[in-house]
């Protein structure tokens, strides 16, 4: 064994290596990015061949990581929250198919909502797949825990689901790691059409199986060496937490808890442990990071003679991440000395880059729709969306990827004119494609602007999956050529930008508009780089 400092998703991406991994699967979002960047930078991926290119979204990397099972290789599936609905079609399919080679889909979660729009909480989506969940307290819990999901999901037949949040995915601890990784598994042709073709009479049969695999799972669950009841000496409560929680709970008793206190770390709930917990105690505190999935089920199914406090309860608050503190306060135990923040410190909202292309296509815009006072301007997820805030208060709608050019669509149907989307590069191939291709087939009356800075940059200049496409696959999709534009954005284009914006926003059918410009920071980062290279040259 080797010691190495490592954030919780670096040492899910250096487990993922050591266990066999043959492909990684992922669209960068944070604070699940790193673990594939973690991947790709690995000398040793590199020399097993790993596959660890980027997908277009989190739909199509789900698939691919379900075509590398189906030989029988091991595959990983990275995302966050959000990005488990993109690949939600697949992913639930994915308990009837079952597995070959052994699949893990590890999803970040965001409370708090550091860079996201909600804070749904994954662990649903495992119970409603039927599928187990995993959700390591440490970094080295989550190395040892990728090894453990890998094996298991091969013995079961199903893929897991691991879940981290963003406190766990973005700290560092120190984790022994195998000096030498596993051999990948051999393709083999041991995968059953009988299973995976999802033909209805096919399907049923399989469903009848995964349910029936339930008690199995649940009982896998009380005996996993992640989940651990600890007897206190104080039975007047109950402690039930997992995942980053029971770090918490630690920080508020460095000598211990004198509380019986249950860790569940590996899911279905094991319930034979919960019924022991509740039937000892006369109250039980479930700490638990997200929504109250384990509390909501507890006084469901086996609250026994004990008060559940918790979420539902008010003890601990419903939105947000936790603290220490948050957990000490609902634990009665003393904060000690508080400061108060200071009085001198300005808020400090996150604004586009000094000079990024999206403020020359902001600027324009808003130029240009002062003579239009019924227009909106419906956004996207990308770091474009920080044009809804000041200095320019461009955008109207963001919802989720690809929904800018739909709901400007459906704007335009109701008879808003002009209605107008605003797109980034990689969030069209996302998500945004089948929306114009919608557009175009009924030549809605509409103006997408596609803002191209040639990167996936909100979440650290990733590949973009459209770089140098986007022309191509808009004509593709039907678009009119004379109604498909270029321009640079930079402030000496200030007058063509807004002539073109002037002529398509009157043009009564789908017009598109691409200001392509490299983001400021990746191409700092590839000037720096030739410039390495160039001193590295002499």
């Amino acid at each position: 064994m080797m010691k190495k400092l490592l954030l919780g998703d670096e040492a899910i991406a250096q487990a993922a290596i050591d266990a066999g991994l043959s492909g990684v699967y992922a669209y960068p979002g944070t604070p699940s990015t790193e673990i594939t960047e973690y991947i790709q930078n690995s000398p040793v991926a590199k020399e097993r061949n790993i596959h660890r290119r980027w997908s277009t979204n989190e739909k199509t990397a789900m698939e691919e990581a379900l075509g590398m099972s189906f030989m029988g290789k091991r595959a990983l599936v990275c995302m966050k929250h959000v990005g488990l609905n993109v690949c939600a079609d697949p992913f639930v399919n994915s308990a009837m198919t079952g597995t070959n080679g052994g699949i893990i889909v590890l999803v970040a979660d965001d409370p708090s909502m550091h860079s996201s729009q909600n804070e749904q909480d994954s662990r649903f989506y495992a119970k409603f797949a039927m599928i187990p969940c995993f959700e390591p307290s440490s970094q080295q819990e989550a190395y040892d825990m990728v090894h453990y999901a890998f094996d298991y999901s091969e013995r079961i037949h199903l893929p897991v689901l691991m879940r981290v949040t963003t406190r766990m995915a973005h700290s560092r601890a120190v984790v022994e790691i195998n000096e030498t990784a596993r051999e990948q598994n051999k393709m083999n042709f041991d995968a059953k059409a009988g299973e995976w073709v999802l033909l209805p009479a096919m399907a049923r049969r399989r469903n009848d199986i995964v349910t029936a695999q339930q008690a199995e799972l649940e009982a896998d669950a009380v005996e996993s060496c992640f989940n651990r009841y600890e007897d206190g000496n104080d039975h007047s409560l109950g402690i039930i937490t997992g995942g980053i929680g029971i770090n918490y709970l630690n920080e508020c008793y460095p000598d211990g808890c004198p509380y019986p206190v249950l860790k569940i770390s590996h899911y279905p709930l094991p319930k034979a442990l919960m019924r022991k917990l509740t039937e000892e105690c006369d109250n039980v505190l479930v700490i638990e990071e997200g929504q109250p999935f384990i509390e909501d089920i507890l006084n469901g199914v086996m609250p026994g003679n004990a008060v559940i406090k918790g979420k539902l309860t008010g003890d601990l608050p419903r939105t947000g991440e936790l603290t220490p503190d948050i957990v000490k306060k609902a634990l009665n135990i003393s904060l000690g000395e508080c400061y108060a923040p200071s009085e001198n410190i300005v808020p400090r909202p996150p604004a586009l880059c000094q000079g990024c292309g999206h403020r020359d296509v902001y600027a324009a815009l808003n130029d240009v729709l002062k003579d239009y006072p019924d227009a909106r301007v419906f956004g996207d997820i990308g770091c474009y969306t920080l044009g809804a805030l000041p200095p320019y208060r461009a955008l109207h709608s963001t919802v989720d990827m690809g929904a800018s050019i739909t709901m400007a669509k459906g704007a335009a149907d109701a008879g808003l004119w002009p209605a107008v989307a605003v797109i980034g590069d990689s969030t069209f191939t996302h998500s945004g494609m089948t929306g114009l291709l919608d557009a175009i087939n009924e030549n809605a009356d509409i103006t997408v602007i596609i803002s191209d800075n040639l990167t996936t940059a909100m979440t650290g200049g990733q590949d973009s999956a459209g770089t140098n496409k986007l022309e191509a696959i808009c004509r593709g999709l039907g678009l009119d050529g004379e109604h498909l534009k270029t321009v640079v954005p930079l402030p000496k284009n200030m007058p063509e930008i807004e002539k073109l914006l002037r002529d398509e926003i009157n043009y009564h059918g789908v017009s598109v508009i691409i200001p392509c410009r490299e983001c400021m920071q990746t191409l700092q980062r590839h000037l720096r780089q030739k410039k390495q290279k160039g001193e590295q040259a002499k």
